[in-house]
């Protein structure tokens, strides 16, 4: 049994409480795909928040999770939710920072390094984000974010200079910009293509949590992990609002019920995941350690940077929710 696992183990207690009195009826099959794969602790919790709707709704609504990208790769999952494609889904937002600059909050450079500033910064920003998933038939339902994000490499970097002309995995217009502002080369490979495009060398490097370098292995092609806490990206499970203006009030509360039992479960997961995963990359045979003085100075110059074009571009509201953080 995985950590994770454990960690899930017992919930959706409240829901079956909420749906134990009820005749059942007719189920309604909900389809949730994950880009990650099916032992990341983000695709167990949204398992066990599935598995506490049955529940909670006495059988009427089912949900069946699929992992790894198998049903739609993570780029295509929000636009399947909002076309009805699927009724249900979890992405990460940050993924979509094309559409709006402020579904980036979650990943500007050292603004939140910690799981608490991390949570100060998703209170500040949840109302914003809300109101952008509104105008996109879009209804939020939880979000969990991942473990500090660090840098992986298949070599020691004491500096940016030594980052020069590495192929870089991206996944965002941050990651991508990183890779610039660093002299490094992006490349867009999505989370269930990582273990792949590292054996065959289409990357060489990525910021990621330890989470997602423990899950697909990457010691079999990567050496080295530093720990820089750079920021705590989110990823959000939504439904289609369509769909969701058909369920019964009962069956919403029971619903936000679990999803909000998940959005704890989730936080806490991570956290206990955080030092699991950096003890399995050392145990895979990556040197595994914080950054250097000079590199993470460097790396923090260039978060500045990041943090002030990522104001510009995320206007009155990026303002707003930075406004709200420090006040907090």
């Amino acid at each position: 049994m995985t950590l994770t696992t454990r960690l899930m183990a017992g919930a959706a207690t409240a829901a079956l409480t909420l749906g134990a009195a009820l005749p059942a009826a007719a189920a309604e099959k909900w389809d949730m795909p994950m880009a990650y794969s099916a032992s990341n602790f983000h695709s167990e919790n949204g398992v066990t928040f599935a598995e506490c709707v049955g529940a909670g709704t006495n059988g009427e609504i089912t949900i069946e999770v699929h992992p790894g990208g198998s049903l739609f790769a993570g780029a295509d999952i929000k636009r399947a939710i909002q076309t009805g494609q699927v009724q249900i889904g979890e992405r990460l937002l940050s993924g979509h920072q094309n559409e709006s600059a402020v579904f980036g909050f979650d990943s500007v450079p050292f603004l939140a390094p910690s799981f608490d500033d991390s949570e100060k910064l998703y209170d500040a920003a949840k109302p914003k984000i809300e109101a952008l998933l509104d105008e996109q038939n879009l209804e939020l339902l939880y979000a969990v974010p991942w473990p500090p994000q660090g840098l992986y490499f298949k070599k020691e970097v004491n500096s940016v200079a030594d980052m020069e002309g590495v192929k870089f995995r991206s996944y965002n217009n941050t990651t991508s910009r990183l890779a610039e502002l660093t002299g490094m080369l992006p490349v867009t490979v999505e989370a269930a293509e990582i273990s792949q495009a590292f054996a065959t060398g289409v990357a060489e490097s990525m910021v990621s949590s330890g989470a997602t370098g423990y899950d697909r292995k990457v010691w079999e092609s990567l050496t080295h992990f530093y720990e820089v806490d750079a920021w705590l990206p989110r990823n959000y499970v939504m439904v289609n609002q369509d769909v969701w203006a058909d369920v019964s009030d009962a069956n919403k509360q029971a619903i936000m019920t679990c999803a909000a039992e998940a959005e704890a479960r989730g936080l806490q997961a991570s956290k206990d995941y955080t030092q699991f995963t950096m003890d399995g990359l050392a145990e895979g045979g990556m040197t595994v350690q914080p950054a250097g003085d000079a590199l993470m100075g460097e790396l923090r110059e260039i978060g500045a940077t990041m943090t002030s074009e990522w104001l510009e571009a995320a206007g009155d509201e990026g303002k707003a929710i930075v406004d709200t953080f420090k006040a907090q």
